[in-house]
């Protein structure tokens, strides 16, 4: 499937181009902003790029850095709203083994609220993992940095 056949059946594509609805709240040249339909709590935005990107890695520098950068101001303006919101995740379901359903990228910018019943983003049962396996790790990440061409800044 040609990129330009996702992107006409994508509901993102379609409600940047103004072929389906939404509850806007913002827009620029670069990134359109609405209401979540199935928001986690009242108030829950998207930011998403007007260009169909799948996922993070479809995204170039300059949009993925807008996107937060709008995102940050959407999170400022739930602070400040009458909506009463106490805090605010950020997040981002990159892929399918992530709970991505829309495969068009965007930021979901969610206020939370005392009491709201949604529990943290992973409440998951943890044990710390040993100092030799997180250094294979480390080692395995950074030889693909290495292998990106440049694409990520190194860390000296």
């Amino acid at each position: 499937m040609t990129q330009e056949v996702v992107a006409k059946e994508c509901v993102f594509c379609a409600i940047v181009a103004r072929r389906a609805e939404a509850s806007l709240v913002f827009e620029d040249e670069a990134v359109a902003v609405w209401m979540d339909l199935n928001p986690v709590t009242h108030g829950h935005l998207l930011v998403v790029p007007r260009r169909h990107a799948v996922g993070l890695e479809d995204l170039d520098e300059a949009t993925s850095a807008h996107v937060w950068s709008v995102g940050h101001d959407m999170a400022r303006a739930l602070r400040r709203s009458s909506l009463g919101c106490r805090g605010i995740n950020l997040v981002v379901c990159d892929g399918e083994a992530a709970f991505q359903t829309v495969f068009h990228f965007h930021l979901h910018v969610i206020p939370r609220y005392p009491g709201d019943g949604v529990g943290a983003p992973f409440e998951v049962e943890t044990h710390e993992r040993e100092k030799s396996l997180r250094d294979s790790d480390a080692q395995t990440i950074k030889a693909a940095i290495a292998s990106t061409n440049g694409d990520v800044a190194p860390m000296s």
